[in-house]
């Protein structure tokens, strides 16, 4: 986008140089630095994220441990995944489709840590419920325990792709009324270190509105809330583990519980009478964070499918990763896939661009009468103004003109921006000598490239006559802009190599575009 800047006739310095004749003189390197502080602050504004509405001190921070040696562990798998089983509790959680690295070799396991886990429980008034050190008695595919009052308690496990659905049914045989709550625990370390450019932590979905908090916020407090239903549990940059228990009432928790983080959830408690029965469900998701994939758990776990942040231009940043795994499907490769992609928006942008280069032409024949006006009228600022607005409408053309390839291209990219780095897909995608398109290049290669086609692109596009040598506001912007290349070479140099694959072939499209465009002008 820095191309259109760069052109001593384009309407970013065309409007510089109106400000030259009325402002004080400063220092390059002062423009230079603002121009810095105004790109680094709209890079952190768009990854803000907000913070959860309610709050409360921390209070308990501690998790009762068990001993579990005498309870058995059982394993459970499906086509995506496999996990095990130990009483209440659920870990080494084996993705079956996804490796650990690019070789392959290894699997991504999900709560394989000690003291990570996810509990499933139950919580009994006027009688005793399981535990985690609970030994049940395994009848297949179903597991019973009976306690001292004579309450029956069944519990059956089933995987289905992602989702793991406890399903418990209490008989109550004790002679009186009890009642009982579920409640559902994900314990386990942050993963802060893995992300990259993406914010992770705890994610709540309370009252048809998702809350995520970062790791570093749960350190100093923890977090509280109310809702009729809803989820809760942890995201990383490219997995995440929900949990949700079909029951109204519920109180959401998170905070942090020594050197791990705790998300749990408890329902209101059910009155079960006596030789009553109740049932409680909880739906536990542990995957990837793929929107299709996540589109499809929706109907198990309503509102999973908005946990992924796209940022603020999510309505690009959707369409576009669809249309990147859509390219995928055909081409089976994501490099090549985001070549395509970027072809087909500069092309989309074709008739913006030639209408910003032919409005940079009439800019560069307008100079010589410009410059003249801009010495006339150097001491009366309105004078200067009102004959610039005549000149601009004597040759039907606007100093802002030239600046619509550019301002388009910034939502542009920041939306692919957010979408590679959500994308679990690009997560381990070859190109060439790059082994994951999300991670950066690790020989540089790719933001050297991108750096010598900027730095050519601003040569095509300036006109010889811009030298730069006086102190103006355009000269200055003129030398500051020459350092660009630069600038965004070291800048990209750590940005995923699919971001920076795109830049690249977005500036070699540019200057092939702009050398048709040329030579139709002609």
């Amino acid at each position: 986008m820095v191309q259109y800047m760069d052109n001593k006739n384009s309407g970013f310095n065309m409007w510089n140089a109106n400000r030259a004749a009325a402002q004080p003189k400063r220092s390059p390197l002062s423009g230079f630095l603002w121009w810095t502080v105004i790109f680094i602050a709209c890079w952190w504004a768009i990854g803000a994220i907000m913070g959860p509405r309610q709050t409360v001190d921390v209070a308990d921070t501690s998790v009762t441990e068990f001993d579990l040696s005498a309870v058995p562990v059982s394993n459970f798998s499906s086509d995506l995944l496999s996990i095990s089983v130990q009483g209440l509790r659920i870990s080494d959680i084996n993705l079956s489709e996804y490796q650990l690295t690019p070789d392959g070799t290894e699997n991504v396991v999900l709560f394989g840590g000690d003291g990570n886990y996810i509990e499933s429980g139950l919580i009994a008034t006027g009688t005793t419920s399981p535990v985690a050190e609970t030994v049940w008695t395994d009848q297949g595919n179903t597991y019973t325990w009976t306690n001292s009052d004579g309450v029956v308690f069944t519990r059956s496990i089933t995987i289905d792709g992602y989702v793991t659905t406890v399903l418990d049914t209490v008989q109550n045989n004790s002679g009186h009324d009890i009642s009982v709550a579920p409640y559902v625990r994900i314990v386990r370390a942050n993963d802060m270190k893995s992300a990259s450019g993406v914010s992770t932590g705890a994610i709540a979905y309370v009252n048809s509105d998702t809350e995520q908090t970062a790791w570093t916020k749960l350190d100093n407090q923890s977090y509280a809330y109310s809702t009729t239903n809803g989820f809760a549990g942890f995201a990383d940059q490219y997995w995440e583990t929900v949990a949700s228990i079909s029951s109204p009432d519920q109180t959401i928790r998170i905070k942090r519980s020594g050197e791990n983080y705790v998300s749990d959830t408890a329902a209101a408690a059910t009155p079960i009478a006596n030789d009553g029965t109740a049932t409680f469900t909880t739906t536990i998701f542990t995957g990837p964070r793929d929107q299709s994939i996540l589109d499809t758990v929706e109907s198990k776990i309503p509102g999973i499918s908005e946990t992924i942040d796209y940022g603020w231009f999510w309505f690009l940043a959707r369409p576009m990763l669809w249309l990147l795994n859509a390219i995928h499907h055909v081409v089976m490769n994501y490099g090549v896939a985001i070549i395509i992609m970027t072809i087909l928006l500069r092309l989309l942008m074709w008739p913006l661009t030639r209408k910003s280069y032919v409005s940079m032409a009439a800019m560069q024949k307008m100079q010589p009468e410009m410059q003249r006006i801009q010495k006339l009228y150097a001491n009366d600022k309105m004078r200067l103004q009102m004959e610039m607005m005549k000149l601009y409408q004597t040759h039907k053309t606007s100093p802002m003109s030239g600046c619509l390839p550019m301002l388009i291209q910034i939502p542009i990219f920041f939306a692919l921006y957010k979408a590679l780095l959500v994308s679990v897909a690009m997560r381990n995608a070859h190109f060439l000598w790059i082994s994951d398109l999300s991670a950066m290049d690790p020989y540089f290669i790719l933001p050297i490239m991108m750096g010598l086609t900027m730095y050519i692109q601003q040569r095509f596009q300036s006109p010889s006559s811009a030298t730069g040598t006086g102190n103006d506001a355009v000269a200055q912007t003129q030398r500051m802009m020459r350092w660009m290349p630069l600038l965004f070479t070291v800048m990209f140099a750590w940005m995923p190599a699919g971001l920076v694959l795109y830049w690249t072939v977005s500036n070699i499209f540019g200057i092939i575009q702009m050398q048709i465009i040329k030579r139709q002008s002609k």
